[in-house]
C-alpha cells in the first residue's frame, strides 16, 4: 500500500517535471499549478513565492540524500564511498534523488537568496558527513571534490570513466591502493 502524496510534494513533483521537461524559465507559478492539478491560490497556500518553492524543492532533495546516505551506511557503506560511487544513466531513470539534483541545478540562476541558502545548507550537510571520516580535511574535500566531479559528469551525460579506473581511484582516496 503506498502513502498518499501531500499537496506540497505534488506541487514539488510538479515543479521537478516542468523543470525537467522544459527548463527554468517554463517554471512559472501557472505552469507548476497546473501540472500539479491545484489551483494559483492553492499552490501559493503552500508556497507564497516561486522562491519558496525552489528552496523546499532543493531542502527536498537535501533530505532525500540524507536518506540514501542512512540507508547506504546502515549497510556498511561510508560516506566516501557513497559519494565516490560510480553513477550511469541507469541511476537517473529510477531514482528520484537524480532527477531532483537536475531539476535542482536547472532551477538555480544564482539570483534567489534563498534558495541558494537552501542548497548552501544541503551542500554543507554532506560536506559535515565527510569531514567526519577524515582526519586530514583536505582528504574530505579533496573526496568531495572527485565527488562533485563524479555527479556533475553523469547529470551532464559526459562518458563514464572505465569501471576499473573508477575502482583504483576510489581505492587510492581512500587509502586502500
Amino acid at each position: 500500500m503506498t502513502t498518499p502524496q501531500t499537496t506540497p510534494d505534488r506541487i514539488l513533483d510538479a515543479l521537478e517535471r516542468v523543470l525537467l521537461r522544459e527548463g527554468p524559465g517554463a517554471a512559472t507559478l501557472e505552469a507548476v499549478a497546473a501540472d500539479a492539478g491545484v489551483s494559483k491560490g492553492g499552490l501559493l497556500y503552500h508556497f507564497s513565492t516561486k522562491e519558496a518553492m525552489l528552496a523546499a524543492m532543493v531542502r527536498r532533495l537535501g533530505a532525500r540524500s540524507d536518506a540514501e546516505l542512512d540507508a547506504a551506511v546502515a549497510g556498511g557503506t561510508t560516506v566516501a564511498e557513497f559519494y565516490l560511487q560510480a553513477l550511469d544513466n541507469d541511476s537517473f531513470s529510477d531514482k528520484p534523488l537524480y532527477q531532483s539534483a537536475i531539476a535542482a541545478l536547472r532551477g538555480l540562476d544564482g539570483r534567489h537568496e534563498d534558495v541558494q541558502a537552501a542548497m548552501t545548507e544541503v551542500l554543507r550537510g554532506w560536506d559535515a558527513g565527510l569531514q567526519k571520516e577524515f582526519d586530514d580535511p583536505v582528504d574530505a574535500e579533496i573526496v568531495r571534490l572527485v565527488g562533485d566531479g563524479i555527479l556533475l559528469s553523469a547529470l551532464l551525460d559526459l562518458p563514464a570513466p572505465d569501471p576499473d579506473l573508477h575502482a583504483r581511484v576510489v581505492a587510492r582516496l581512500l587509502g586502500r591502493a
